[in-house]
C-alpha cells in the first residue's frame, strides 16, 4: 500500500444468531458506494446458534487482496469477543461494546474503550438494537455524516416496512449522538473513490462466469462452502434461461451434468471435497466418453467432514487423482474473484475444444469472502469456442466419433443428428465407438485410443498462458503460491519491499496442464525459493517436484483452518533469511 493511503479494518464479533452479517452489510454498502475497495472474511463455526463468529471488513482507497492483519474498530456483541480480541487492539484503535452486559478487560495503551449504554439510549427492547447502535457510533468515529448511514439503513430494511426503518434509524442516531458527545473520532477523513463499486463473493463470481460462458444446466447438492454457487444460479436461473436442479446426492449431480453436456449443453456443478469424492467415478467416465463438463471443488478443512466452515488447500491430490486410470483433465485454481469469473469462459472453451472434463479448485477463503468489484471490469459476453462440435446437417460417410486425428481431437456430433450414429459408453472403444470389451481386446486398438486422448494435451498447453514472475528479478527470495494465496503473498511482498527486503512472487494458476519448463526456467534464476501453501503436507510442492524435479529452500505452511494473513508471510521470509531454516510453520496466533 502506498504511504498515507486510507486503510481501515472493522471487526464485528459475537455468536451465531446475533445478527452479525447485518451491520457488516450496512457498512459495506456505505464504503463501496463511496468507491472504496473492500475485502471481508468471516470466521465462523458450523453451528446454528452459539459459537464464536468474527467478521472482518477491510476498507482501502487502493485495491486490496486480503483482509489484512490489523484491527482499527472492534465491535463486541458479547463478552466472549471482548475476552478473545481486546489484547490484539493497537494504539489508536477503538472498542465498541454494550456496557449493560459486557465488561472490558485490560486495554493496551492508546486503545479507546467506547461503552454504549444501550438500554438507556434505545427506544426499543429488540435485543439486536446494540448492533445498530454500534454501527451508528462507528459512523461517527469514521467521520461519516449521519445521512449517509440513514440511507444505507433505509436500503437494508426497506423490505420490512417503514416502521422497521424508523426504529433502526432512531437507534443508530442515538449511538451516533452518544459517540459525538463522548468519543474522539478518527483523525483522517474517509475518502471518496472515483466511482461507486459493487460487492460480490468468489462463489458469485464463479456462478456469473459460468453464466457468461453459456452454461444452461447447473446441478448441485448443497455443501458448504460451495453452496453460494447454487444460490446464485437458483436466484437468476429464470432470467438467464438456466435449468437448475438440486439433486439427492453428488453422484447424481455429476451424472446429470455429464448427461446434459453430452447433448451439447454447457453444464457445471460445484461441491466441496467430500462431495467431489463421490463425483470422481463420473469424472473418469466423462474423460472416457470425451464429454466436456466442469466441476468446481471449493476446498474446506478435511478429511471427511473435517471443519466445514474453515479453509484449506488440502484437496489438490484428490483432484489430481480423481477417478482411476490415465486420462486428461484440466485443473485450474483461480487467484482472485475477478480471476474466478474470467476463468470460467476460458475453461469451458478449453474443455469443449479438447473434449475432456475441467476442474476448478477454489477454497472457502476465496469463495465465501466478499470483495469490491468495478462492474465495468466484468465482460458478460466473452468469446465462446465450442471446438469440433457438429450441431446440424447429416452424414452418409460413416461417422467415427473417436477418430484418431493428428491432434487427438475428434469431431463431436450432437445426439440425434442423421447419419451420426455412435455409441457413448464408459467402456474403452475404438475409433468407430465399438466397445473393446465386446470383442477380443486388441492391444493395438487400446493403445491407439489412449495415445489419441493423450495427444490432445501436447497441444493444449499452448492455449494456456504460463505463469509470470512478479517483482524484482534480483530478489533475495522467490515465493511460490497457488490459487487463493495470491493476494496475501502479494501484500506481504509489498510490505517486505517497504522494509528493504527484495522478494518476488510466482503465482501458479494452471495445475494441469503444468508449465513445467517455464517454471523451471524462472526458478533456475532465483537465489532462494520458498513455497507458501495452506496444507500440512505441502501438496503443491510435492506435485511441482514430481513435474519438474525441482527442490526448494523452504516452506511456509498453515493448516489450522484460518487463512494466511500478511505478517505470517513477512515473518516467514525474515526467518528464512536470518536463520536459513528449511521449513517454517508460523505460530498460529491469527487474530481469529
Amino acid at each position: 500500500m502506498a504511504v498515507g493511503s486510507f486503510d481501515f479494518t472493522i471487526a464485528i464479533g459475537g455468536e451465531a444468531g446475533q445478527g452479525i452479517a447485518t451491520p457488516g452489510d450496512i457498512l459495506a454498502r456505505i464504503f463501496v458506494r463511496r468507491g472504496l475497495h473492500l475485502n471481508t472474511y468471516n470466521a465462523y463455526q458450523s453451528i446454528i446458534r452459539g459459537g464464536h463468529i468474527f467478521l472482518y471488513l477491510r476498507v482501502c482507497d487502493e485495491e486490496i487482496y486480503t483482509h489484512g492483519d490489523k484491527l482499527d474498530i472492534l465491535m463486541c456483541l458479547n463478552q466472549d469477543t471482548m475476552d478473545r480480541h481486546l489484547q490484539l487492539m493497537r494504539p489508536g484503535s477503538w472498542v465498541l461494546y454494550n456496557e449493560d452486559n459486557i465488561k472490558p478487560g485490560e486495554a493496551g495503551d492508546g486503545v479507546q474503550l467506547c461503552p454504549l449504554p444501550v438500554t438507556k439510549l434505545s427506544v426499543t427492547r429488540n435485543r439486536l438494537s446494540q448492533n445498530t447502535m454500534a454501527v451508528g457510533s462507528a459512523a461517527h468515529l469514521l467521520g461519516l455524516d449521519f445521512q449517509v448511514l440513514e440511507e444505507s439503513l433505509t436500503l437494508r430494511f426497506q423490505r420490512q416496512g417503514q416502521a422497521v426503518i424508523d426504529e433502526n434509524v432512531s437507534v443508530a442516531r442515538a449511538g451516533y449522538d452518544h459517540s459525538v458527545a463522548n468519543f474522539e473520532a478518527f483523525d483522517q477523513t474517509v475518502p471518496t473513490g472515483p466511482k461507486p463499486l459493487a460487492v460480490w463473493s468468489g462463489n458469485e463470481a464463479l456462478a456469473m462466469g459460468g453464466a457468461a460462458a453459456g452454461v444452461k444446466f447447473y446441478a448441485a447438492y448443497p455443501m458448504s462452502p460451495a453452496t453460494g454457487v447454487l444460490h446464485w444460479m437458483a436466484q437468476n436461473a429464470r432470467n438467464l434461461g438456466i435449468m437448475v436442479r438440486q439433486v439427492e446426492d453428488e453422484i447424481g449431480v455429476a451424472n446429470m451434468v455429464i448427461g446434459a453436456a453430452h447433448t451439447g449443453c454447457r453444464a457445471m456443478c460445484a461441491t466441496s471435497g467430500g462431495g467431489f469424492a463421490l463425483m470422481t467415478e463420473a469424472v473418469g467416465s466423462a474423460a472416457m466418453m470425451e464429454i466436456p463438463a466442469v466441476f468446481i471443488d471449493v476446498m474446506r478443512a478435511g478429511p471427511s467432514t473435517g471443519v466445514p466452515t474453515k479453509t484449506e488447500q488440502g484437496d489438490l491430490w484428490q483432484v489430481l487423482g480423481a477417478s482411476q486410470g490415465d486420462f486428461e483433465r484440466f485443473i485450474v485454481a483461480p487467484t482472485t474473484p475477478v480471476d474466478c469469473f474470467n476463468t470460467m469462459p476460458e475453461l469451458f472453451n478449453l474443455t469443449d475444444k479438447y473434449q475432456c472434463p475441467g476442474i476448478v479448485v477454489s477454497d472457502l477463503l476465496l469463495s465465501e469472502g466478499r470483495f469490491s468489484i468495478a462492474p465495468d471490469l466484468i465482460d458478460m459476453h466473452p468469446h465462446i469456442d465450442r471446438g469440433e462440435l457438429i450441431t446440424k446437417g447429416s452424414s452418409t460417410d460413416g461417422y467415427m466419433r473417436y477418430k484418431d486425428t493428428e491432434t487427438g481431437i475428434s469431431p463431436r456430433a450432437l445426439p440425434g443428428l442423421e447419419g451420426y450414429v455412435h455409441v457413448v459408453a464408459t467402456d474403452e472403444h475404438d475409433e468407430n465407438s465399438q466397445l473393446l470389451s465386446d470383442e477380443f481386446t486388441n492391444p493395438h486398438k487400446r493403445r491407439k485410443m489412449v495415445e489419441k486422448r493423450a495427444r490432445k494435451f501436447k497441444v493444449a498447453i499452448e492455449d494456456i498462458k504460463p505463469p509470470e514472475l512478479e517483482g524484482p528479478a534480483d530478489a533475495e527470495i522467490t515465493l511460490i503460491g497457488w490459487g487463493s494465496t495470491y493476494g496475501v503473498i502479494r501484500e506481504a511482498v509489498e510490505i517486505l519491499a517497504q522494509q528493504g527486503v527484495a522478494v518476488n512472487h510466482l503465482a501458479i494458476k494452471w495445475i494441469v496442464p503444468f508449465h513445467g519448463e517455464a517454471i523451471t526456467e524462472i526458478l533456475s534464476k532465483s537465489k532462494r525459493v520458498v513455497v507458501v501453501e495452506n496444507s500440512f503436507s505441502g501438496q503443491f510442492y510435492r506435485y511441482m517436484r514430481s513435474e519438474t524435479g525441482l527442490s526448494v529452500d523452504g516452506h511456509i505452511r498453515k493448516y489450522d483452518g484460518e487463512p494466511f494473513i500478511p505478517h505470517h508471510i513477512v515473518d516467514g521470509v525474515k526467518a528464512h533469511l536470518a536463520e536459513k531454516i528449511e521449513c517454517f510453520v508460523p505460530y498460529q496466533e491469527a487474530i481469529t
